[in-house]
């Protein structure tokens, strides 16, 4: 059957075909570190995860990446704020690694690459080197500005009109700038103590001086702009031209905007075939945000509800729909997820009865999953409809109710099916972890211990010893642990 996505750039429903037959190119929007991540952000994330466990499990090669903005004036305005750090980098390597605890906490798999800005300056001034030699943009004070009015179809995917634009970026830029919505795509100097300080706690001392992470440019000591940093970390590790990008619906315009036109006016290729919005999560008829104040942090979520039941109400509404975060909402999340853990545990236990599972066969049973498997695969090719999903593996969670409660003797092959359903669609494409342990925060213990294990592993190899090396990886491989070398290093899978 064919699969089917909601393409923001068309505006239609379509048939997804990518570039290669048998591999995909995704590219996920992060998250700016500088808070702890709420459940708006979750959103994304798990929505993504599933988009990139589904076409894994319809036989792609995935390669997945997701950025952290580690340069942002909201970063450098926590500063000195409590234990967060001195620095620009640190304040943002203490919420890098809070979003990375709070993703192995959600179960979410791992992608491929998570690239940070502050790694990747080189090759952010070399695309706006390209930009400026091809015409599309232009030095001023040290700065440089993407020319929007030079990009024949600025707009194609928010339906902007450049003639129709509000001033983009800060009023001090506007001055130096051909166009009022032209873009910055490297700022002179650091951070401006107006910048930082719009952002700032009023327990903080003001700042009264230019302060960031600044580099070396040919324009000027400086920093990248917003926009440039995913373009860059996209073409660097995936291609010029790729197949799905992701992100939040807020990000529509500009920053998605902005993407498409520095990244197509550099290559002369089409950035991105798919273009896939999250919606927002609100709360109160209002988008769940930390400038709002009105979010509930994803760590605290999980503390308190576990996360099969935060996955459970993240992916029991569509990403192209709107999502409300309520006391009820995540108690019909709660009840779905009881329901499904208990039909499970009751599968699992019945076939676990050696007295009575020989005895019986139960076409009832049997047909229940191939439906659910049939109608869990229709809705995930209608566009990744989870809610859909969900619903098809509820269906099978009453058959098996049905099933236990009115059989002395069980159906064992239909019992094992229905195990075999619940955990590689439930479990391996909605992410639920089935069993007596769920993940949580200890898995950050289990995974610097492997980081540790590959750290010594690289060591061998450096050295020579390949045989050691490969001996590790066969070591955590039988513990569970999957290990693939990629060109940026090992990476693993729990």
């Amino acid at each position: 059957m064919t699969q089917y996505v909601t393409n923001t750039l068309s505006g239609e429903r379509e048939s997804f075909e990518p570039r290669d037959p048998e591999n995909v190119l995704v590219y996920t929007c992060g998250l700016t570190v500088s808070d702890d991540a709420h459940l708006g952000h979750a959103r994304l994330w798990v929505q993504s995860d599933v988009v990139a466990r589904w076409l894994s499990h319809a036989g792609y090669g995935v390669r997945h990446v997701q950025n952290f903005t580690d340069v942002n004036e909201k970063i450098v305005a926590r500063v000195g704020e409590d234990d967060l750090g001195d620095t620009e980098a640190e304040v943002a390597a203490h919420y890098t690694q809070s979003v990375i605890d709070d993703m192995r906490a959600l179960n979410l798999e791992r992608a491929d690459v998570y690239p940070r800005v502050s790694e990747h300056v080189p090759e952010i001034v070399a695309l706006v080197e390209d930009l400026i030699d091809a015409g599309y943009a232009y030095e001023a004070n040290g700065s440089v500005y993407f020319d929007v009015t030079s990009f024949e179809d600025y707009g194609k995917l928010s339906g902007q009109q450049v003639d129709e634009l509000d001033a983009q970026g800060p009023e001090d830029e506007q001055a130096e700038k051909r166009h009022p919505a032209d873009f910055a795509l490297w700022k002179a100097g650091g951070v401006s103590p107006e910048d930082a300080n719009e952002h700032r706690g009023d327990d903080l001392p003001a700042l009264d001086h230019e302060c960031g992470q600044t580099w070396d440019s040919p324009w000027s000591e400086g920093r990248p702009g917003w926009h440039i940093e995913c373009s860059a970390m996209a073409t660097t590790h995936l291609d010029e031209h790729i197949d799905v990008h992701v992100g939040g619906q807020d990000l529509v315009f500009p920053h998605h905007e902005n993407e498409i036109a520095q990244s197509e006016a550099a290559s002369g290729e089409q950035f991105a075939d798919y273009w896939l919005h999250v919606r927002l999560l609100e709360t109160d008829g209002e988008k769940m945000s930390s400038s709002l104040g009105n979010f509930f942090t994803a760590k605290n979520a999980v503390a308190e509800f576990g996360a099969n039941v935060v996955r459970m109400f993240l992916v029991s509404t569509s990403y192209t729909q709107r999502q409300t975060y309520s006391e009820a909402t995540v108690s019909e999340a709660e009840e779905r997820w009881d329901r499904l853990e208990r039909a499970y545990d009751r599968a699992t236990d019945a076939a676990d009865d050696v007295a009575a599972y020989a005895k019986g066969e139960d076409g009832d049973l049997r047909a229940a999953v191939a439906d659910a498997r049939a109608d869990f695969e229709t809705a995930m090719q209608d566009d990744f409809n989870t809610r859909g999903a969900v619903s098809a593996l509820l269906e099978l969670a009453t058959a098996v109710n049905r099933h236990v409660d009115g059989h002395d003797d069980y159906d064992y092959r239909g019992l094992v099916d229905a195990i075999e359903t619940f955990e590689e669609l439930g479990g391996g494409v909605l992410g639920f972890q089935f069993g007596d342990e769920e993940v949580g925060g200890d898995v950050s213990i289990a995974e610097d211990v492997v980081d540790l294990v590959l750290d010594v592993r690289e060591e061998e190899r450096d050295a020579g010893n390949y045989d050691r090396a490969d001996d590790l990886r066969d070591r955590l491989e039988a513990l569970g642990v999957t290990v693939e070398d990629t060109d940026d290093g090992a990476t693993f899978r729990l």
